[in-house]
């Protein structure tokens, strides 16, 4: 009889154990997993997001509080990035500490600076106290050309950080032949981008040739003529310049033999 009754304990307490985790999976549901292909998602209806990472302690802290905020949002739904799996989620929202909360609105961007607990993120979100925050600007929006761009960037800065880990930790590089290895692909990669623009270049706007330019005979002479004029011409008054100076010459010299030849002036007494 004892026997039975500690085994209908077990049983109830096995069933116990097995709603507590489904209640429990049912609340880690209700949070959104974002990424980088199904992030769009949020540009529709209205979304609470958190970026965090598994070793910031903040975030493991605001964790109960997130899970609660899911479950009372009735218009919001609530979301979560982990930046260690989505580097460039992390480089198109401008995530520079963690965690960080944004407020999305079919696709108005927020960036949530208030109390982190849930019964405040609800009322902002009930409220419309997000009304009081300014939206990011369009040029810097998660969704435009520019911050693709530096989501491309940051998720190549993670490969790049991996191949490094992993020329030091597998093939035992040190730090500096990894470096330069690094040094000698980004001068190759760059004179490669520098040759294909210079080609694309010169594809798009071909260099002019010159052509030959035909002149007449006729032309030819009388462009000879006009030359052989012009030196005349030139020789001419060359010649007139100097009998100018040979007659300033003669009058200066006339004027100085007169000086001399004439008489003395004598004083008398």
């Amino acid at each position: 009889m004892a026997r039975v009754q500690k085994t209908l304990q077990f049983l109830l307490f096995s069933v116990y154990l097995c709603v507590v985790y489904c209640r429990l999976s049912d609340i880690d549901s209700l949070v959104k997993d974002l990424n980088e292909d199904n992030w769009k998602d949020i540009l529709q209806g209205e979304w609470m997001v958190e970026f965090y990472a598994p070793w910031c302690p903040a975030c493991n802290a605001l964790q109960p509080a997130w899970r609660e905020l899911s479950t009372k949002l009735s218009e919001a739904k609530a979301a979560a990035v982990d930046v260690t799996q989505a580097p460039g989620l992390s480089g198109r929202f401008v995530v520079t500490a963690l965690p960080t909360i944004y407020h999305v609105k079919n696709g108005e961007f927020r960036q949530y600076k208030g109390p982190r607990d849930a019964q405040s993120m609800v009322e902002f979100v009930h409220s419309q106290r997000w009304k009081q925050t300014e939206p990011i600007p369009s040029w810097k929006a998660p969704d435009s050309f520019q911050m693709s761009l530096v989501a491309n960037f940051f998720k190549l800065s993670q490969i790049l950080r991996t191949v490094h880990n992993t020329l030091m930790e597998t093939y035992g590089l040190p730090t500096w032949g990894s470096y330069l290895i690094f040094a000698i692909a980004t001068i190759f990669t760059g004179a490669l981008l520098g040759l294909i623009l210079v080609c694309a270049i010169d594809f798009l706007y071909p260099p002019k040739k010159l052509g030959k330019i035909l002149i007449k005979q006729s032309e030819l002479d009388a462009l000879a003529t006009g030359d052989q004029d012009s030196r005349n011409k030139s020789d001419d008054d060359t010649e007139l310049i100097n009998d100018d100076i040979v007659d300033e010459s003669e009058a200066a010299r006339a004027d100085s033999d007169a000086e001399k030849n004439s008489p003395s002036d004598v004083s008398t007494t």
